[in-house]
């Protein structure tokens, strides 16, 4: 019996490897969030970047709360059953009227994660809509042949090494994909996707968080983490991550360090440069 999607959500899902929107939570909560997030740039000087973004369910308690919700696993469960780790968490942040950008990509062309059934659960902290640069996915190229990847290092390209799929995608078919505060969408980890500049007078703020089956390998790193977010896990392929008792917990903080280090060398696993991300 399904938890939080419909039939037809799933059966969408399957088919072309994405469905939206999704509300798990009113617009007064996700603006609380938001406020603590910009509470803590104001406090340190400046957005949130760099490795600050990376597994930030380890630095910030309420990025971990977020990462456990009961109304963002029931929709994850649905799809991918009830023993799931979180690899990521990860923050994408568009200021107002900026140029930054995600040029069109495949996840898990980089990821080093042994399954097809990696979830991205994009969940909006401020409007996601056309205008401030929401995300566009290419239907149905979840199940087709891995596209080939180029390292560009474009400027202004928040991707690690400016991955972009190096054939022609065709944007006529493309689906954008707005959301509202508090509303997530659902991603395949194979689905083709990207998004355009902000040209808002508003922030794009949102959080994307990376959810897969126990029966998951690392098969780039020699070492990895994820937390265990729901059932158990019997195959102890990955660390578990520790959970904060407050925002920059010194424990916590030491193994974000550890993981966020991992995570760097997987994504640059073969990369002519290393850079600093957005």
């Amino acid at each position: 019996m399904l938890k939080r999607l419909t039939e037809e959500q799933t059966a969408r899902y399957r088919e072309e490897g994405f469905v939206f929107p999704i509300r798990v939570m009113d617009e007064a909560r996700a603006a609380d969030y938001r406020r603590l997030l910009e509470e803590f740039e104001a406090a340190q000087g400046g957005p949130v970047s760099g490795a600050l973004r990376n597994k930030s369910h380890l630095l910030f308690r309420w990025v971990d709360e977020l990462m456990r919700d009961d109304a963002v696993l029931d929709a994850v469960e649905d799809l991918i059953g009830e023993n799931i780790l979180c690899w990521n968490t990860l923050f994408w942040i568009k200021e107002p009227q900026s140029e930054a950008f995600v040029s069109w990509h495949q996840d898990l062309n980089y990821w080093g994660l042994d399954t097809d059934d990696l979830i991205t659960v994009w969940l909006a902290l401020s409007p996601a809509t056309l205008e401030s640069g929401c995300m566009s996915v290419l239907p149905g190229s979840h199940r087709e042949e891995m596209m080939p990847h180029a390292d560009e290092y474009r400027d202004n390209n928040m991707l690690t090494r400016g991955q972009e799929i190096s054939v022609e995608v065709d944007e006529s078919k493309a689906a954008a994909m707005p959301l509202k505060p508090g509303e997530i969408s659902i991603h395949n980890g194979r689905l083709a996707h990207s998004s355009s500049p902000n040209r808002s007078d508003d922030r794009r703020i949102g959080l994307s968080l990376h959810y897969m089956p126990t029966t998951t390998r690392q098969i780039i790193g020699d070492w990895d983490s994820a937390a265990l977010v729901r059932g158990e896990d019997g195959y102890g392929h990955f660390t578990h991550t520790p959970r904060p008792v407050r925002d920059f917990d010194p424990a916590t903080v030491a193994f974000h360090e550890k993981a966020a280090d991992a995570v760097r060398d997987i994504l640059f696993h073969g990369a002519e440069k290393v850079r600093q991300t957005l």
